[in-house]
């Protein structure tokens, strides 16, 4: 697979860098228009929360072990 904008890739590396250490998985649901990125590969969250903006922020007690994007192709 080619990369077509690897800039794209690119502007991706200060949020990678900064975010909780470890591994990172993410993936994108295209007909539900939703982002998904874990923290944790088997993570499950024990609670969640959803922001003003349309973010959950999926919770392992005080931990944050994964967020889910909606609309993301709009931000």
């Amino acid at each position: 697979m080619a990369l077509k904008n690897l800039s794209d890739y690119l502007s991706l590396v200060p949020a990678v860098r900064h975010s909780p250490p470890g591994r990172l998985w993410s993936s994108y649901d295209e007909e539900g228009d939703v982002l998904y990125v874990h923290f944790q590969e088997l993570g499950q969250a024990t609670d969640s929360e959803l922001t003003d903006d349309d973010i959950i922020l999926r919770y392992d007690g005080d931990e944050v072990v994964g967020i889910t994007i909606l609309h993301a192709s709009q931000r």
